[in-house]
């Protein structure tokens, strides 16, 4: 079974982690667990309460296949958990780290997204609010999804494309990832 983390930071942003937190587990066979860089509680941008149990430190020893870095507002500004050295961990030994929204700036100021096509809210997003960030080169302007290399980074309008790239990414296989992008996009269709 395949385990995906969920960090989670004051004013996380809601829409960004629910797919996977909802879906992931019940429907999909796949271990989910939430992490904070502060054991304790957390209120999204909805004003959702949690009570998160598990640090950083407990992440590292749970020894996920994929780290997901929720958004939120914290990441804009100064009060930004330094997660850099944990990012640069995870990936260095084999697991997907996924950053959506906000959660791309820590990608992008552990230097993940230096050497990769990658995507975010907005390029300038990225240089203004990044620092260290040198990956300019590489970004893709893309309403959706961009994944390589074990990154995955999506802007905060793209829940369903990112979900589908991180379970596609911890080996779910391309049938079911395939059904869950169609379920999503049924009332489209």
């Amino acid at each position: 079974m395949s385990k995906i983390a969920l960090l989670l930071t004051e004013g996380f942003a809601d829409w960004e982690y629910a797919l996977i937190g909802g879906t992931a587990g019940p429907f999909y066979g796949l271990e989910v667990q939430y992490f904070t860089p502060v054991a304790g509680q957390v209120r999204s941008q909805g004003g959702l309460s949690a009570q998160v149990p598990k640090n950083l430190d407990n992440l590292q020893e749970w020894q996920p296949d994929a780290l997901v870095v929720v958004g939120g507002m914290i990441w804009n500004t100064e009060d930004a958990p330094d997660i850099q050295n944990l990012l640069i961990q995870q990936h260095s030994s084999g697991a997907v780290v996924a950053g959506i929204c906000g959660g791309t700036l820590a990608l992008a100021r552990a230097g993940l997204l230096n050497e990769v096509p990658h995507t975010s809210n907005d390029a300038d997003y990225l240089t203004q609010h990044a620092q260290g960030y040198a990956g300019a080169q590489h970004y893709l302007k893309s309403p959706s999804v961009i994944a390589n290399n074990r990154i995955i980074t999506a802007p905060g309008t793209a829940p369903v494309s990112f979900t589908a790239a991180v379970f596609e990414n911890v080996g779910m296989d391309q049938s079911t990832v395939a059904q869950f992008k169609a379920m999503m996009a049924a009332e489209f269709g």
